[in-house]
């Protein structure tokens, strides 16, 4: 299913973008209200009565939308109210940016109807495509209802508008054309975008955020970064690289990065540094909980360092307080550029909670202009780690049927 460039006369298509236009107001205004009239439809958008019976009916027609039954009479006929049919459509939402890939059949209000879980280890290239095309073909074969189309957050630098893999560090990835291998293959449209840009999407859309148009997610977990949700569309950049923050020099004696730099934040919070400090100082701590989970397991996780930190282990306290300080400076930037009042942090080093943001929040306020940071909400999402899943699916709500 590509998508090509047709010259039409301007008139028609002037009239053809008008149409779709008032179709998505309408839907849009429907999605958001919940039960409406026609006659509030057609108050809420300025459309006049006919068309926006035209377009009612086209939707239900559709099976978009669905009368629900009857509203309170104002002196006449009970008005016939309308919703949206959430189980209309659903999306396929795709996560390639954790240890396993993770998918989802998700209705139109963000809901996970079913999932798949295939680990991955260290599989890279060609492997890691093919490991993708099973992800979906075991997701199509639960599928009892129309698919709208495939969303992918994927890690790494992406071109979104030919939804081309620039480069995908860990997946081996070097100008994969994965959208058109994938339309190719299932006849679907297909939105790809970075994994924490497409988690800004999910907390913007299915998060607890009523009335906003803007927010930053700053999402830490193996990797650092963020995504940009302006006017409620993700915000790209030019080169599609906006909120790349986990490579922001914050130490100008650092450790060196994946990326070939040194001091980046990622080398100072992501949740692999966290653990790895931790298990250096474990070591000289041998009556901890901690170090006896280490000695038996070989291994510590975030889960439990996060329960060291809830018990108050003061070295795993003074290793968060470490994190809050260096995302502080990164914050900063952030803030001071975009103004955006509301940060949401997501992640899995977002689990640390309190111990996280309470120290970040006062970190922050002398890292920029004090009239800026005290307008600033840091909060952390409340969508775990299905928020790359949600966000894919938001992005083909987007793409697909201008839901914002």
């Amino acid at each position: 299913m590509r998508c090509f460039i047709v010259a039409f006369p301007m008139k028609k298509a002037t009239r053809e973008h008008t149409k779709a236009h008032n179709r998505n107001l309408i839907l849009n205004e429907v999605y958001s209200r919940g039960e409406v009239s026609r006659a509030d439809l057609a108050r809420a958008t300025s459309l006049t009565r006919s068309t926006v019976s035209e377009i009612v009916t086209a939707l239900i027609e559709d099976a978009l939308i669905v009368e629900v039954g009857h509203g309170v009479s104002a002196g006449g006929k009970p008005p016939i109210l309308l919703n949206v049919d959430n189980e209309a459509r659903h999306v396929i939402g795709i996560d390639l940016a954790s240890g396993e890939f993770r998918g989802a059949l998700i209705n139109l209000r963000g809901e996970i109807r079913h999932r798949v879980n295939i680990p991955v280890g260290r599989l890279s290239g060609e492997r890691a495509l093919f490991m993708v095309y099973e992800l979906i073909d075991e997701l199509l074969k639960l599928a009892d209802r129309p698919i709208l189309g495939i969303g992918i957050g994927t890690p790494g630098l992406m071109d979104v508008k030919q939804g081309v893999v620039i480069t995908a560090v860990n997946l081996d990835w070097q100008n994969l054309p994965l959208a058109e291998l994938l339309q190719d293959r299932y006849n679907l449209p297909v939105c790809i975008a970075n994994d924490s840009q497409v988690s800004a999407l999910a907390e913007y859309s299915f998060g607890e955020h009523d009335q906003i148009s803007n927010l930053v997610l700053v999402k830490v977990g193996r990797g650092v970064g963020s995504g940009i949700v302006h006017n409620k569309e993700l915000y790209y950049g030019d080169g599609f690289g906006a909120g790349e923050i986990g490579h922001v020099k914050v130490d100008e004696d650092g450790d060196l990065c994946g990326c070939g730099n040194y001091g980046c934040l990622e080398t100072k919070i992501s949740s692999r540094v966290i653990r790895n400090r931790v298990i250096q100082i474990v070591k000289d701590h041998k009556d901890s909980k901690l170090y006896s989970i280490w000695e038996s397991a070989g291994e510590i996780t975030t889960a439990d360092i996060l329960q060291a930190c809830l018990n108050r282990e003061a070295y795993v306290v003074e290793i968060i307080d470490d994190v809050s300080k260096d995302l502080a400076k990164a914050l900063s930037f952030l803030v001071s550029i975009l103004n955006i009042q509301r940060i949401v942090i997501a992640g899995s080093v977002s689990e640390f909670g309190d111990a996280l943001i309470m120290p970040l929040r006062e970190y922050l306020q002398p890292c920029a202009l004090s009239i800026l940071t005290e307008n600033t909400e840091i909060v952390t999402s409340s969508l775990g780690e299905k928020i790359v899943m949600l966000g894919a699916a938001a992005l083909i709500l987007q793409n697909e049927l201008g839901i914002k």
